[in-house]
């Protein structure tokens, strides 16, 4: 087992679900080989995501001899439920240590104030909160504490968005003025403890990933959203409880250009990709138009294997390796590449920055520096954080409003107190 860096900081990962185990875990448990955080400790409702996650064979092979700790332990029984655990398991850690919040959209607001609460840095998978005011709260807290809260919105770090990023900046496409936009899970998702939490009176397909393509158009570009109107599809799933499992949003941005985004969890099992997704822009220039447009379903590369590997049981499949692949690298076992590593080792760098830089700091001294370097974090606007990414808060409460009043518009209004009202 490599040894753990005991100067690095604790990693609490709470939830042991789809994105914890396709992402964050292999980020994180490759940043603790590097020497980049310390311990791992993984907390879930209760023990059989966390067998999962330990008997996993990929992790086994690219990470040996690397495990974590589990709360509830596997001496417990696979069905007894701990919902309080992770307030435990937080409080025990040592001041401005890391907490990585991956749990459904809901549920992001107590677990981050609770990691808050307890003096932790906090890595929270997208969207952070779904209103604007938790959003603002979190961020007055984290600023008085000189605590780090990034948001994973990992398509920031996709080379093809930061590339499109630097160009817009550079008037190389002209002023944004219309676009479409698609992201679709597979089908199998329906079968998956999704349809446990991804009911209509909690969230929708919009909201849960169609604020990649929201957010990635705000990255871009700058233009802020100021009208949404979404409409979804409600359908059973295998337990008999109803989600909008299609749904369809037109964002209207500040300067009147406008986004189509169409969302789901209904891409064919059967498909080539794990998922159907991309984006195409338009843009108004003097005397002439550009575009932008991303594929970012192929990339490029098919394997058509001897045995059926990909998600909807499939052997012949689109790969692709910009989001995130485990690869053969110098080092032991296989390394993490893509976006989706990037982001996560961006966050934790970012953190290990806050800590670093004041380390020789205390008091207000050490109070006053990690706010400098918070700032600094929230001007560049890569990693999205509470100050400079609350916009998709203000989506995310527009999108909900609209979707539960038959998709009727409603505005968002900026200024000293940013708010949403259905239009009349």
């Amino acid at each position: 087992m490599p040894k753990i860096n005991s100067n690095a900081p604790e990693v609490v990962i709470v939830g042991g679900g789809m994105i914890t185990h396709d992402q964050i875990l292999p980020s994180i448990y490759h940043l603790q080989r590097i020497g980049a955080v310390g311990k791992i400790s993984v907390c879930a409702l209760n023990n059989a995501p966390l067998h999962v996650l330990a008997e996993s064979q990929a992790f086994k092979q690219a990470f040996p001899g690397q495990s974590f700790t589990p709360y509830p332990s596997f001496d417990e029984p696979a069905d007894k439920m701990c919902p309080e655990l992770f307030k435990e398991v937080i409080s025990k850690l040592p001041p401005r240590q890391i907490v990585v919040v991956a749990v459904p959209d809901q549920f992001h607001y107590p677990f981050v104030k609770e990691a808050l609460a307890c003096n932790q840095h906090i890595l929270c998978v997208k969207p952070l909160v779904l209103k604007y005011k938790q959003a603002v709260e979190i961020e007055g807290i984290a600023r008085e504490k000189g605590l780090f809260v990034g948001v994973e919105y990992h398509k920031r770090f996709d080379r093809r968005a930061l590339l499109a990023k630097k160009e817009y900046e550079n008037g190389a496409f002209g002023e944004f003025i219309m676009g479409e936009a698609r992201l679709l899970e597979p089908y199998l998702y329906r079968h998956s403890n999704f349809q446990n939490w991804f009911t209509c009176d909690q969230t929708d397909s919009f909201v849960y990933i169609g604020c990649h393509y929201v957010d990635q158009v705000y990255f871009i570009t700058g233009l802020k959203p100021a009208s949404i109107s979404v409409s979804g599809v409600k359908l059973p799933f295998p337990n008999g409880k109803e989600g909008y499992l299609w749904a369809n949003g037109r964002v209207i941005f500040e300067n009147g250009a406008i986004l189509s985004v169409t969302n789901g969890l209904g891409y064919p099992d059967q498909g080539g990709g794990s998922n159907d997704q991309g984006i195409t822009l338009y843009f108004e220039g003097e005397g002439k138009t550009g575009m932008l447009e991303h594929d970012d379903q192929f990339r490029g590369v098919i394997h058509g294997t001897l045995e059926a590997t990909g998600p909807g049981g499939t052997a012949y499949n689109y790969v692709n390796p910009d989001y995130f692949k485990l690869i053969p690298w110098v080092g032991e076992g296989y390394k993490p590449v893509g976006y989706g590593y990037d982001s996560v080792e961006a966050n934790i760098d970012s953190i290990r920055r806050l800590e670093n830089e004041t380390a020789e700091l205390s008091g207000d001294a050490g109070l006053d520096r990690r706010r400098e370097i918070l700032s600094e974090i929230d001007a560049k606007g890569l990693i999205a954080t509470p100050a400079n990414s609350s916009i998709n808060e203000l989506v995310q409460e527009a999108a909900r409003l609209s979707i539960l009043n038959n998709g009727d518009f409603a505005d968002i209004t900026y200024g000293d107190n940013p708010r949403v009202k259905l239009r009349k």
